[in-house]
């Protein structure tokens, strides 16, 4: 028995092996060992919305709102697979203009199993694009925790999904206007973290203040699950950032390098930051230094080396700790879970940060330390392309919303708890 197990386990050593060598390539252009990566980065960016995102931002919500939390990431998951599905994809990935795809892949039309995009099924790459699509809709949902009604919140994901995430995606990877400039962004610095940073940023502000803000505790109620939603997302994040290689290759291995070299940089960054400011390094803030770091990277870890990733993350922790204790203070919005000052901040710190670290010889281009100071400017074009289109079409939006069906549940609810009052459930 011992010896069957021995010759199984070998057999599928050897199986995967051959999985991941180039050379097994299909004549149909088709590589087995892209698509077995592909595959478990798609899986592994998934489980960074539901659980990672849902435990991150639950355990930081008080506990009469812990299940509202968890909710607005599983319902963004369902709401944005079928969105992406139906038009999402359409606009970021099909020919089009410069500013936004065409509708030639309306309900995935054309899309059949032989159907190929580089290396790998078009199927695969469509649902690993899906998961980023996802996990940015279910990052806005923490600046307006506790406080917004579950059908609003609804109908601003699903209509700032088709209007705004899917046509700055066009911009950057699809064919648009930003990929065109010369903008960098490996894995969505500007798509996915400067996007929803700032949608997060606008909703906060127009949706106003929790009740109690800076007058009640309003702490954590269990900064365990934040914890372990932040574990989840590092683990997730390899294939988030090492999966938009979109093969088995040394693009991969290196954004794999550099993703945990930054992450861990940002974390101690943020940790001794705190220490030194309040005297004592907290687990939440470890927590958010690493998904500071995350976050920073992603923008670059295509086109940096594992120096440039250790200035990065430092440098990003920093930046991010004084966005969430000093400047949502001083400015006086009430970002409930500091989505703006983790992925906003970070998402710009590191977009710049790519033009001035990009090694030529690892990405194709060249930053401002190898020569190319001009990289700078054009990564700066990208951010603030981005934000002013984001800012002022989340507002739009949000007004519309607000007009038709409100935005925000009324201080009775929000006091008794968003848990019972939308959803009927508590946690005892």
């Amino acid at each position: 028995m011992r010896q069957t197990k021995s010759i199984s386990f070998l057999a599928a050593v050897v199986w995967a092996m051959a999985a991941v060598n180039p050379a097994l390539a299909r004549e149909d252009g088709l590589s087995s060992g892209d698509t077995a990566w592909m595959l478990t980065s798609t899986v592994i960016v998934l489980m960074m919305t539901i659980p990672g995102v849902a435990l991150f931002y639950g355990g930081m919500v008080r506990k009469k709102n812990v299940l509202s939390t968890v909710m607005h990431s599983f319902a963004a998951t369902c709401l944005i697979t079928v969105i992406w599905m139906i038009i999402g994809y359409s606009l970021a990935f099909s020919e089009g203009t410069s500013f936004v795809g065409g509708f030639g892949k309306l309900f995935l039309d054309g899309m059949t199993v032989e159907a190929m995009s580089g290396s790998i099924p078009e199927s695969v790459f469509m649902t690993f694009q899906m998961t980023f699509a996802v996990i940015t809709a279910a990052l806005i949902t923490g600046a307006i925790a506790e406080r917004m009604k579950f059908s609003a919140l609804l109908l601003f994901l699903g209509s700032w999904s088709i209007l705004v995430y899917s046509p700055v995606c066009y911009w950057v990877w699809g064919g648009g206007f930003l990929g065109d400039a010369g903008v960098l962004d490996f894995a969505g610095g500007t798509v996915v973290h400067i996007n929803s940073g700032i949608a997060a940023l606008v909703a906060a502000i127009v949706l106003g203040k929790r009740v109690g803000y800076g007058r009640e505790n309003l702490a954590p109620h269990n900064v365990v699950l934040t914890v372990v939603g932040a574990s989840f997302l590092w683990v997730g994040w390899f294939g988030f950032n090492g999966g938009s290689a979109v093969a088995a290759n040394g693009t991969a291995g290196m954004a794999m390098a550099v993703t945990q070299i930054a992450t861990a940089a940002a974390a101690l960054a943020w940790m001794f930051a705190e220490w030194m400011t309040h005297q004592k390094p907290s687990v939440l803030g470890i927590a958010s230094g690493a998904v500071a770091g995350l976050v920073a990277i992603t923008p670059a870890s295509g086109f940096v080396g594992p120096a440039g990733a250790l200035a990065i993350g430092l440098i990003a922790g920093v930046v991010c700790f004084w966005g969430a204790t000093w400047l949502k203070h001083k400015v006086g919005y009430d970002d409930s879970l500091d989505v703006f000052a983790v992925h906003g901040l970070g998402g710009i710190t590191g977009a710049i940060l790519t033009g001035v670290f990009a090694v030529e010889a690892i990405g194709g281009t060249a930053g401002a330390l190898e020569g190319n100071v001009g990289q700078i400017g054009t990564q700066i074009y990208g951010i603030i392309a981005t934000i002013v289109y984001c800012a002022v079409a989340s507002f739009v939006l949000l007004k519309i919303i607000d007009a038709v069906v409100g935005l925000r549940v009324d201080e009775e609810q929000e006091r008794e708890g968003l848990d019972i009052a939308l959803h009927g459930e508590s946690v005892t």
